[in-house]
């Protein structure tokens, strides 16, 4: 069956990793975990994430003295390819450049000589609660309730002047009491998809800003050797300064002051990179205080979850397509109903399931044991209970991490498509915003981080 499938995994965002991984590799210039310089730099960058390093990129590039400075121990931030299983590079965030054509991070794949493979949505194997596999009548079926649900959000777009849940809308409009058990699984199932694209809970999605975003052209890809090529690619040669949490934004108008747990740092100019969802926590305060429209951005648009669990197995015992789904029964909702097969493009038995919003959220709150069951239950459910036990995973936690605070972002009930423009906006002309919340045409992905930092880049140029 054909998905809603435009942004990914950015998004997105993304997980915490089991072991350590690698150390960055950003080049002689990278300073570590060292104290803060007594020198006044022209930028400073806050965040070695996609949007932070082509912000300092084209910055350094361009002769201005930058400095970089990343919580983390390592950059890339809701980028991270894990390295835990030698041989097979597996994106915990981040993994698919979404539609090639005209896209600046296609452009970066082949400077770096980076191999990618295609996923193709159409490439799916389908399976009913009973784990059957779906037919033609059942997959028509489907189809036909994502066609409903999607004329009643466009209707609901055409004449409604207030807000309200996708889920709320779509009920209503299918008459969700009146369904059968069956038919209410088949659309939540729709439902379900709606969260896997966008992070966000259905029942907090913005109806009236649905798909508000830039359609995607071209095929999706992704890296068999990791999208941190893309990133590493970025950094080589930067001064990035890791494991620099930092606490506190300064300005006036003679500079700004960037003070972190090891120390400060006074600069002309700082682009801040900071995911949405650690703005919404309050970790960093900002020191004259942020205009009112930059705040009630922060506020109302949405901070989702995309989690990630990857299976390794002694042997493929499923079937060679590029995804897999799963239709759930109703009170099962948003439980593990999409899968990847990553054998496709590593050649190793491993296969990643998904788990998005309310149910991506709670299962953070899980031991590795029990989201490793709860996964082999749907699993043994599809292909039957003898199939093998997993003999290794990795799993991701994105809401749990400090320094991401979520997946990505989206738009929430009582938000708007302008706020993002508040969101990116430069204050007194010393502080810069980027970060894919901040692209109002590609919030949610890759391309639309990396294009927010260029532009935050040319306000400093300009």
């Amino acid at each position: 069956m054909t998905m809603h499938r435009r942004s990914f995994l950015q998004s997105a965002s993304l997980g915490a990793a089991l072991t350590p991984l690698a150390a960055c590799r950003v080049g002689p210039a990278d300073e570590g975990s060292t104290s803060a310089s007594s020198d006044r730099h022209k930028v400073i960058v806050v965040g070695a994430g996609i949007s932070g390093l082509a912000a300092a990129r084209r910055l350094a590039d361009q002769g201005e003295d930058v400095v970089v400075l990343e919580a983390r121990n390592r950059i890339g931030g809701r980028i991270w390819t894990s390295e835990k299983w030698a041989g097979v590079p597996l994106d915990l965030g981040a993994s698919w450049i979404h539609g090639i054509d005209n896209n600046p991070i296609a452009a970066l794949a082949a400077k770096a000589k980076a191999r990618t493979v295609v996923t193709d949505p159409d490439s799916s194997t389908d399976y009913l609660p009973d784990g059957s596999e779906a037919g033609d009548a059942q997959e028509r079926a489907i189809e036909r309730w994502q066609t409903k649900m999607e004329d009643a959000l466009a209707a609901y777009q055409d004449n409604a002047d207030s807000d309200a849940s996708v889920r709320s809308v779509v009920e209503r409009a299918l008459h969700w009491s009146s369904l059968s058990d069956h038919d209410k699984a088949l659309a939540s199932f729709g439902l379900n998809d709606y969260e896997h694209e966008y992070s966000g809970s259905v029942n907090q999605m913005s109806a009236l800003y649905f798909d508000s975003g830039a359609d995607i052209k071209g095929k999706d890809v992704l890296f068999p050797g990791g999208y941190r090529q893309i990133t590493d690619l970025l950094a080589s040669g930067l001064s990035i300064r890791t494991g620099h949490v930092v606490e506190h934004i300064d300005w006036d108008s003679s500079g700004v002051t960037v003070t972190t747990d090891k120390g400060t740092f006074d600069a002309d100019h700082v682009v801040v990179t900071l995911p949405l969802g650690v703005l919404q926590s309050g970790a960093v305060t900002f020191g004259p205080g942020l205009p009112a429209g930059k705040r009630t951005a922060i506020a109302k648009l949405g901070t989702g979850v995309l989690n990630k669990c990857y299976l390794r197995f002694p042997e493929v015992f499923w079937p060679d397509t590029d995804w897999m789904t799963y239709v759930p029964e109703v009170d099962g909702y948003g439980r593990w109903e999409q899968w990847i097969n990553i054998t496709r493009p590593t050649g190793k038995p491993v296969l990643l399931g998904f788990n998005a919003a309310d149910f991506g959220r709670t299962i953070e709150g899980w031991s590795d044991t029990r989201i490793v069951d709860s996964a082999m239950g749907t699993l043994r459910t599809v292909f039957g209970s003898d199939i093998p036990a997993p003999l290794d995973y990795q799993i991701t936690r994105w809401a749990s991490d400090p320094y991401a605070r979520g997946s990505y972002s989206y738009n929430r009930i009582g938000s708007t498509p302008a706020m993002r423009d508040h969101l990116a906006a430069s204050v007194d002309k010393r502080v810069h915003f980027a970060g894919e919340a901040t692209h109002r045409a590609s919030y949610q992905t890759v391309h639309g981080a990396y294009l927010s930092g260029i532009r935050a880049a040319k306000e400093i140029a300009d």
